[in-house]
């Protein structure tokens, strides 16, 4: 059997990934029809089928899954060993891939990317949103940001966030149709605005007081995979939204939205950046945690 190539095999992981030859092509500067002739080729080296392709879509076979799953850690191993020799110099280069959900992410783009991306112009750095609690390794990130609960106990954590307090809130006007809850049974009586994860799961809402806890299971008329917009349709009046008390704070400071059951707002350790401990970080991933370590420690006490 012949050996398949470098350049075949990033080009097989990029379409792998982007789920498109079209797409691909973009991104590693062919064209669609180079990529489509270096894959007919790969495939004929390897005698297997990696790829199931119809006018609309492209899908990995089980052959395909199994290729992907072995060659991305190679191939990032090898950017890493290339990125390194060539940090050695005063002008540190390469990526960074981070999976993060969008409010995760914002104060790191807000207050440490600015300064990071203007010391190391060679440094690239790409946010994945997405509200799964992926697996970083498996899935080919660097990097990852969680809640310091959540992050597994194979990973160096570095933290960033105050401690985060989970909010019940509605607007003025929809109290004003409503009486608001005075215990968490209550709510099963609103209009709440609920939160789905991308696997599909429901976010339940966990509230705590003094010792006592509450796993309530609320109903509404509204379904989000956004906290952003959860809270625009609390705003909006649409119902009560359960969402990051640092999220509404100026909404809350100005009257726009009302904490409701504040005493059974729970607090857990905040957010975090973490990446696997048994591997030696790329030179782009250990200045970048270093960064967010830097800021954090200007930041008040945590």
């Amino acid at each position: 059997m012949m050996r398949a190539g470098l350049s075949e095999l990033t080009a097989f992981m990029t379409i792998a990934e982007q789920r498109s030859f079209r797409a691909a092509a973009r991104t590693l500067g062919v064209s669609p029809s180079t990529l489509s002739h270096a894959m007919r080729n790969l495939e004929a080296k390897l005698d297997v089928r990696l790829f199931n392709r119809t006018t609309r879509s492209v899908a990995l076979t089980e052959a395909g899954e199994q290729l992907l799953r072995r060659v991305r850690p190679a191939i990032a191993e090898i950017e890493d060993a290339v990125n390194e020799v060539a940090s050695a110099s005063d002008r540190p280069s390469g990526s960074i891939r981070i999976s993060a959900s969008e409010s995760a992410a914002r104060p790191l783009v807000r207050h440490v990317l600015p300064d990071f991306l203007a010391a190391y112009p060679g440094i690239h750095v790409e946010f994945i949103v997405d509200t799964r609690l992926v697996d970083i390794v498996a899935d080919g990130f660097d990097a990852g940001i969680r809640v310091l609960d959540d992050v597994p106990r194979d990973m160096i954590a570095v933290r960033f966030g105050p401690d985060m307090r989970f909010a019940a809130v509605a607007s003025p006007e929809y109290l004003s149709r409503h009486e608001p809850p005075k215990a968490p049974h209550d709510l099963g009586q609103h209009r709440c605005v609920r939160f789905r994860f991308e696997s599909g799961a429901l976010y339940r809402w966990d509230l705590e007081h003094r010792g006592k806890s509450a796993s309530i299971d609320v109903d509404g008329p509204l379904t989000l995979g956004n906290l952003n917009l959860m809270v625009e349709a609390a705003l909006a009046g649409i119902g009560i939204a359960w969402v990051p008390e640092d999220q509404v704070a100026e909404h809350l400071a100005s009257g726009r939205l009302i904490h409701l059951l504040p005493g059974w707002s729970p607090s857990f350790p905040g957010l975090c950046l973490y990446y696997p401990a048994n591997r030696h970080p790329p030179t782009a991933l250990r200045l970048f945690a270093q960064a967010v370590r830097e800021w954090a420690s200007r930041r008040p006490a945590l």
